[in-house]
Order: structure tokens, then sequence, then C-alpha cells
């Protein structure tokens, strides 16, 4: 396959690499610009502004309230960030070290169900959004259900396991330093995340547009309310600062893996694997599952750069059940295993969350909501569609 690559000479390749590198850019720019949106509001403390609302002595109201401000967290801001949120708050509300384990278990799968069903929830979701196999309105419409399903049942299963109250004496509250600016820039900084795809119907430019368009608003207000601050206060406060503390790292790794899955697209590897899955497994839906089960293992980010190779949109175009069901399984399958999603690696980090431990009180639970939410997706498609 190389050589057939290099017979067709360098022009050719360099059109791929160029075109491949277009569209990786634009992935990469758009997680940049709204990586910076949520440390910018972080730094605000904008999001104190949701969770110090939560609060009850009943653990399993806890469960359910910190579970399902997840998953609508997730779906505006990311996965990953809405971990670290709410993480950041189960430290202080839950003291017992092994209790508050199965809280942030329930986060993680809360974390991955809400980012599936929305374009700007989850790396995966905005790069089918991206590439043109998904459209924002319809993946809501359609991943919306089995997404709430697959924490829903999670839910009522660990319920039974957490009784009682939680003690709240040594509580220790921190003040806003400007409760009416965290309010501004929480207000504008997720208006300006949903802004994304209301751009992208009206202006059919890409997604990272409207991202950076977003940012550079929030950059603004930000620049107005710290006005009156000193050179060193504002620094902390800037967009400079905050593009600073985003995860680099994770971005450099995204630009290497999907140059990677690139080369295997154009050298018709992708092609090839595709056409021995149809041959051996023959079932797109069960292909599908178990691309969803593989990404608790393997980085979801590749396989779905992968499937996305596999099968061109001349073949299964936008809105086809296959790209649909891809964002729901690559999605929610993360949660099976602790490293195979980046809510996942954040718990395991900040919680010293061991992977056996996971496993054993976490996985069953967390494959009981994959599929359940495969198996209501597909019913609702071929009973409701067809």
């Amino acid at each position: 396959e190389v050589h057939h690559i290099l017979d067709k000479g360098i022009d050719h390749v360099n059109i791929d690499l160029a075109h491949h590198l277009g569209e990786i850019a634009q992935i990469l720019f758009f997680l940049m610009g709204a990586m910076t949106i949520v440390e910018l509001v972080d730094a605000h403390q904008g999001f104190k502004m949701v969770t110090d609302r939560i609060q009850t002595k009943s653990k399993r109201k806890l469960l359910w309230i910190t579970s399902w401000v997840t998953f609508f967290l997730s779906a505006i801001l990311d996965n990953l960030t809405s971990t670290i949120v709410m993480i950041s708050l189960l430290r202080k509300l839950v003291q017992d070290d092994n209790e508050r384990k199965f809280f942030v278990g329930m986060v993680v799968i809360a974390a991955n169900a809400g980012g599936a069903w929305s374009p700007i929830g989850d790396v995966t979701t905005t790069m089918l959004w991206i590439g043109g196999q998904i459209t924002p309105w319809n993946i809501i419409e359609e991943l919306f259900l089995p997404s709430v399903v697959s924490l829903a049942i999670p839910l009522i299963y660990v319920s039974f396991m957490l009784k009682g109250e939680l003690d709240y004496s040594k509580l220790t509250y921190e003040p806003f330093e400007n409760r009416r600016n965290s309010l501004i820039m929480l207000a504008v900084g997720l208006l300006g995340l949903i802004f994304v795809p209301v751009f992208k119907t009206l202006t059919h430019l890409p997604p990272y547009v409207g991202m950076l368009m977003s940012l550079s608003i929030l950059w603004v207000v930000s620049e107005v309310l710290n006005s009156d601050k000193d050179e060193e206060e504002r620094h902390y406060l800037s967009v400079s600062h905050a593009l600073s503390k985003i995860d680099t790292s994770s971005i450099l790794f995204f630009l290497g893996i999907l140059i990677a899955i690139s080369s295997l697209e154009s050298t018709h590897v992708l092609r090839h694997l595709a056409e021995w899955m149809s041959a051996t497994i023959g079932n797109l839906d069960i292909i599908v599952i178990a691309i969803g089960l593989a990404s608790a293992v393997i980085d979801n980010v590749p396989l779905v750069a992968a499937t996305m190779g596999m099968y061109p949109l001349e073949l299964y175009p936008t809105d086809h059940k296959i790209w649909e069901f891809l964002a729901y399984c690559a999605g929610t399958g993360g949660s099976v295993l602790i490293i195979g999603s980046a809510a996942g690696v954040a718990a395991m980090g900040m919680e010293k969350i061991d992977f056996f431990w996971y496993v054993k009180k976490v996985s069953f639970t967390a494959l009981i909501g994959y599929f359940a939410g495969a198996l209501t997706y597909l019913a609702v498609f071929y009973l409701l569609t067809h």
C-alpha cells in the first residue's frame, strides 16, 4: 500500500497531508478554545456558583444531585472538566475516603453519559460533528434518552448501597472574591459554549470559528470586569494565564493519534479492516457495541477516528444510524474501566482510586448502564423509525 502511494507521486502525499492536517487543526483549535473558556470561568470562581448550591445531608440525595448535575454540566463543558469540578465539591462534602469513591465512580459514569449526547460534550462527538458525520440537533434528539438510561440504571443500583446521612460539622466555607463577576463569567462562558452549535447552523462556518468567537467575547468581558484590579491580580484572571493552564499534553496527544490514524486511512488499511469486520462479524450494531467496549481499554479518540476512516460518508451519510450509535457507544463505553476515559483517569489521579477497586465496585454497574442505553437506542430506532 505504501508503494501504491509513492507510485502516485509526492504531490498526492502532500495533498493528503494538507487535507488531514486541515481537519485535525479544526478539532484542536476547537478543543483549545473550549478548554480556555472553561479555565477562564474557573479562574473567576464561576463553577463555585453551581457547586455551592448543592447542600443535602442525605447520601442518596447527594448521589442523585451530583450525578445529574455532572450529566448536564458535562454536556455543556466536557466530561473531564465536569468531573474535576464535581470531585472538588465532593472532597468538601464527603469526608470518608471510601464512601467518596462510590460518589466519584458515579460522577465518572455521569460525565461520560452526559458528554455522549452533546456535540460539545465529548471529544469523540465533537470529532463526528466537525467531520460532518452528525448534526447537533439530531444527536441531542436521538441520544438524550439512551444517555439518561445509561446513567439512571447504575444510579438506582448504587442507591441501595448508600444509606444514612453525611456529617457536615467539619465543613469549611470559602467566600467569593466577587460574586457578581463570578455569575457574569459563568453566564457568558456557558452561553458562549451553547452558542457554538447555533453559530454553525446559522453561518455554516466550521465550529472552531464559533468557539474562538465565544472565547474572544469572554476575553473582552473579563478585561472589562477586571479593569480596576492591579497588574498582578489581573494576570491570574487573564486569557494568557488561562491558556498556560490548559492541558496542552492532551492536545499534542490528539494531534499525534489523529495523524497516525489519517496515515492508516490514506494507505487504505482502515478500509480493508472495515471490509474484514463486515465479512466476519457482519452486523453493524454488534461492531459498534464492540468498538464501545474496546474504548474502555483503548482511548476512544483513535477508535472513533479509525471508524470514521473505515466507513465513508458516501455510503453512510450524515446522521446515519452508525454515527449516532457510535457517538453513544464510544462516549459511554469508556466508563466500564477507570482507564477508559479522560474523566476516569482524572478521578483515578485526584482520588487515588485503585484500578481493581473500580473493576469490583463500579465496572459492573457501568456495564449494565452501557447495555441498557444501547438497547434503548436500538429499540427506539427499530420500533419508532422503522
